[in-house]
């Protein structure tokens, strides 16, 4: 495979990677960063090692060339990381002070030291977890270490398109750490979350502060602990009967689109717009007497900080609503603020070739979603991937509309089935039910169970973010099981979102959207009485842009000779989308925003050097 660099990934500077803050929703005013370089080996039995391969550039994950390694994690080996950081007169204030060690995503599972002794383990390649490491630092330097272990397509954990044996609509599997490693100093009291609901109806908005418990008890975890049951509240969050006085103050709303930062001195509107009181763990219910509805035209903000004690953090929230309702024909609409809206969505699986899973720069990530805009998207299907939350964070922002997917996991996938008879079963109107677990690769109980914490935990975490309007359960049947059940766990976890419970055929009838694949039928709409009709995935035209193409092998639908043939054959499709709006389509996802590796059908070549379609 070709070697492809975007611009972002020649221009990186190793000593200043990914240095932004990497927490929008919960935002102090200072923080560690602990990207960089640290020490990497390959072993073959879980023995720390006692020399090192050499170093690998955090956060890109081994398998990438800005990682400085270039080699495949398997899953019979284990990779250990190792680096030092110094705390400075840490003896003089570690009495009345906390320290708190965050991983963005380790891919697949890890146990983390610090100084030798564990302060973490964890399960889950694409969600997030922190450690209380207060107890096992010291005055001066410091070890920081960890162990992974990814099994990757071999076994039933969250994988998405990663695999061993890349191919086709498959790539490249990637490994450990793979987004922003960090640390924070807080008060012996500190705010441990945020949560934010707007109620536009009600111009209200209703927020709950949660803090850290027992915070003098040592070692503490944040996500899913390896062999154990996600907590129904977020681990470490006090219990609502615990409280702390608290004070919160709401700016006026902004629009953030030509820069990223409240306290710009281009926003005009950031004095305080009123404030309320109150205690953590109670819902506090708070009158908006400006009220200014976050669009995909005018995406206003509402930044507030909260003030616990010694602690202070900055979280935002919009005034918005998504929801389904019926036309003056009876016609169930995907509506945005009451407002019918047809949402034109692409497929993004966010892929980088100098990265993976990892964009080279903010930049980057910005740039996707600036041209995604340009392009007449105001959605974004993000595809069985989870991004770090300053991706969200800019969809926020710019305004992009985004329908986030869990990340499938499961056995071995029966291609022949939930590929190939299952395209002509969709379009024919054929279903089955969903408790066939040899077929869809669904055995494994503690399979189960684990798609259905990270699940919850997956909305729990991003479901601050306002840019997301829709929940998509599951893909193509890729490790479905029990979808009704976990359609209503997804509903109760978050009220406000859209649910697409089966993306692509095997729909049980539940969840708010009928979600149909389309890519080799003539396109047509069958709208039902309560939920809206989408084309969820279309297009997926090829065309190889010379010089920038990875592969020699061509994965996709529809061969172009010429930029000319695909720009056509997209009009074409584009024209018969409108034509199907009045008989009821509500939204419609585009495959896909950029090519890669063989997969050759982007908007955009893989290096986004070259726009394709226009």
């Amino acid at each position: 495979m070709k070697q492809l660099y975007t611009r972002w990934g020649r221009d990186l500077d190793p000593q200043n990677v990914l240095m932004e803050y990497p927490r929008p929703l919960l935002k102090r005013g200072s923080y560690i960063n602990l990207n960089g370089y640290w020490d990497y080996a390959f072993t073959k039995e879980f023995n720390k090692p006692e020399q090192y391969d050499g170093q690998i550039l955090v956060p890109f994950s081994p398998e990438t060339v800005l990682s400085g390694v270039s080699r495949q994690l398997k899953p019979d080996e284990y990779l250990w990381y190792r680096r030092t950081f110094t705390l400075e007169k840490w003896d003089e204030r570690k009495d009345d002070r906390r320290l708190i060690l965050h991983f963005g995503a380790v891919d697949q599972a890890c146990v983390v030291y610090v100084n030798g002794q564990k302060a973490a383990r964890h399960t889950g390649g694409y969600l997030p977890f922190t450690a209380d490491i207060t107890a096992l630092v010291c005055d001066g330097e410091n070890e920081l270490s960890l162990a992974v272990k990814d099994l990757s397509d071999t076994s039933y954990h969250a994988r998405g398109k990663q695999r061993l044996e890349r191919g086709g609509m498959f790539y490249t599997a990637q490994s450990g750490i793979w987004q922003t490693v960090w640390m924070e100093e807080v008060p012996e009291k500190y705010i441990a979350n945020i949560e934010a609901v707007a109620d536009l109806e009600r111009s209200a908005v209703r927020i709950r502060v949660s803090a850290a418990k027992n915070p003098g008890s040592g070692v503490s975890v944040n996500g899913q602990a390896a062999h154990t049951g996600a907590p129904s509240d977020e681990e470490g969050a006090e219990s609502s009967q615990a409280g702390h006085p608290i004070t919160i103050q709401i700016r006026h709303p902004g629009l953030y689109t030509d820069n990223d930062s409240p306290e710009s001195k281009n926003q005009p509107n950031t004095q305080q717009m009123c404030s309320a009181s109150g205690i953590t763990g109670d819902w506090i219910e708070i009158p908006i007497p400006d009220i200014r509805p976050w669009t995909c035209e005018n995406p206003y903000l509402y930044f507030f900080t909260v003030t616990m004690g010694e602690d202070r953090a900055e979280s935002y929230f919009a005034m918005r609503k998504f929801s389904v309702e019926k036309d003056e024909d009876g016609i169930p609409r995907i509506c945005l603020n009451g407002k019918v809206q047809f949402q034109n969505g692409v497929l993004d699986q966010g892929y980088w070739p100098d990265g993976l899973y990892t964009a080279p720069s903010d930049e980057a990530m910005i740039f996707d979603i600036t041209e995604m805009k340009k392009s007449g998207f105001n959605m974004v299907r993000k595809h069985i991937k989870i991004e770090p939350q300053r991706w969200y964070w800019h969809c926020d922002r710019l305004g992009l509309v985004v329908w986030q997917d869990m990340v499938n996991g499961g056995g071995a996938y029966k291609y022949w089935f939930v590929t190939y008879l299952a395209t002509v079963m969709s379009w024919r109107g054929i279903t089955m039910k969903d408790d066939h677990p040899w077929l869809l690769a669904r055995r494994d109980r503690a399979g189960r169970a684990e798609f259905a914490r990270e699940m919850k935990e997956t909305i729990r975490i991003l479901k601050g973010h306002p840019s997301i309007g829709t929940w998509v359960i599951f893909n193509e049947g890729w490790g479905q099981f029990q979808t009704e059940a976990l359609t209503r766990i997804a509903k109760e976890e978050d009220p406000s979102r859209l649910i697409d419970a089966a993306s692509g055929w095997f729909d049980q009838g539940g969840g708010d959207l009928q979600s149909v694949h389309n890519y080799f039928f003539k396109l047509k709409v069958r709208p039902e009485k309560e939920r809206a009709a989408v084309l969820s995935e279309i297009g997926g035209h090829t065309y190889r842009e010379p010089g920038h193409s990875a592969c020699e092998e061509l994965y996709g639908y529809g061969a172009c000779k010429d930029k000319e043939i695909l720009g056509k054959a997209y009009r074409e499709l584009t024209d018969k989308v409108r034509a199907l709006i009045p008989q009821g389509l509500c939204a419609s996802v585009y495959t896909q925003w950029t090519d890669i590796e063989e997969e050759i059908n982007g908007v955009y070549t893989w290096d986004r050097e070259v726009r394709k379609i226009f």
